[in-house]
């Protein structure tokens, strides 16, 4: 009896340690993922400043802001 109380703590403990490895591989997984996506925001921020700097430089029309103009009724 005793023996089998003990493979069942030791089982447990298996079991316990193995999910505590999965939490902490998924734990790493999500903080990589955040670090790309930060430098993801970063790089297309990056960008965009470049793009309005070229176009700025070549005249371009300023981007489009969402604002919508209504043209007059005739």
């Amino acid at each position: 009896m005793k023996e089998r109380k003990q493979n069942i703590r030791e089982s447990h403990l298996e079991c316990h340690q193995k999910m505590q490895a999965r939490i902490q591989a998924a734990e790493d997984t999500i903080q990589e993922q955040h670090l790309i996506t930060e430098a993801l925001v970063e790089e297309k921020a990056s960008l965009l400043q470049t793009i309005q700097g070229l176009q700025e430089e070549n005249g371009a029309p300023a981007p489009f802001d969402d604002e919508w103009e209504e043209e007059a009724e005739e």
